[in-house]
């Protein structure tokens, strides 16, 4: 049996004269995976931004509803690529403060001086960098992707700590959220009153929390922004939860695994609308009965 080993060039897609820019967004755009950043999905691509030019590619992590602004270069990276990918990636997060959302450069070369530079905003802005090398054996070629600069975030510290940075009730209602928006977190405590007498809200810099008799109890915390408020619920992830949680009408953004809790997204009008079933949801949160998937 004779076996021949097949060593394929290494090739600059930037100097081939059949490869462009446009030919590789559409291997990435027919399969994200090819990344090794999840089994994402193509959301959009050459997606227009106002007064900013296009995005090349948004991919979706299907399962936690992240999202990924793409860039992609040819050849080296430079100053107004990093700047132009930053700036893509403020104009997602702000028009879609729902999703979490990352970054990603992805050039053929992803110099030294370029790291050094983008290594400054990691923690502060999600920024993930993908160097790309192509090969090339007769007429196929061949594409491997390496993470060279992983995401970083600054971390928060654990939220039952009682070290955070206190902020007052205005805080929330003027510069993250709206009084509106504030006040659905008012309502879902009043609905916890009913059930634990004793609990207060603690206004932090990064979310709403929950004190009773001075100490924290967060298994229900709160993130107002100036249209909806982000409730997070910690919930064990099951089946019959999801199923009760989508036929009480709620609307859920995802599951954080990492921190075991359901987030649930509240729009004015929509506690008093699910007044039960958010009430049943936090008796579960607390352990005081077991949330049946069917609504009587």
């Amino acid at each position: 049996m004779n076996v021949h080993a097949v060593f394929p060039e290494k090739i600059a897609i930037k100097n081939d004269p059949n490869l462009d820019e446009s030919w590789l967004q559409e291997q990435i755009a027919r399969d994200p995976s090819m990344l090794g950043l999840g089994d994402l999905v193509l959301r959009d691509k050459e997606r227009l931004q106002p007064r900013a030019g296009r995005l090349d590619l948004l991919l979706q992590d299907p399962e936690s509803n992240k999202r990924y602004e793409v860039e992609v270069q040819l050849g080296k990276t430079d100053e107004s690529h990093i700047i132009r990918t930053i700036e893509y990636w403020d104009l997602e997060r702000k028009r879609y403060p729902q999703y979490d959302h990352a970054a990603v450069i992805v050039a053929e070369d992803v110099t030294s001086r370029f790291l050094n530079v983008i290594s400054l905003f990691n923690g502060f802005i999600p920024l993930i960098a993908i160097q790309l090398n192509a090969y090339k054996t007769e007429d196929k070629y061949f594409l491997t992707f390496t993470t060279i600069l992983e995401e970083m975030r600054l971390g928060m510290l654990d939220e039952d700590e009682g070290v955070q940075e206190t902020v007052d009730r205005s805080y929330w209602e003027t510069e993250r959220g709206s009084p509106k928006t504030v006040q659905i977190v008012d309502e879902v405590i009043h609905l916890i009153q009913s059930i634990l007498p004793g609990y207060e809200p603690k206004y932090n810099k990064f979310y709403i929390g929950l004190a009773r008799d001075n100490r924290v109890d967060n298994f229900v915390t709160f993130r107002p922004r100036k249209k909806f408020t982000r409730m997070e619920i910690r919930l064990p992830q099951s089946d019959e939860l999801e199923q009760f949680i989508e036929n009480s009408g709620l609307e859920v953004l995802d599951y954080d695994s990492r921190r075991g809790r359901y987030i649930i997204v509240l729009h004015p009008g929509a506690v008093k609308n699910n007044e039960d079933s958010i009430a049943q949801l936090l008796r579960e949160a607390k352990g005081l009965e077991e949330t049946s998937s069917e609504i009587d």
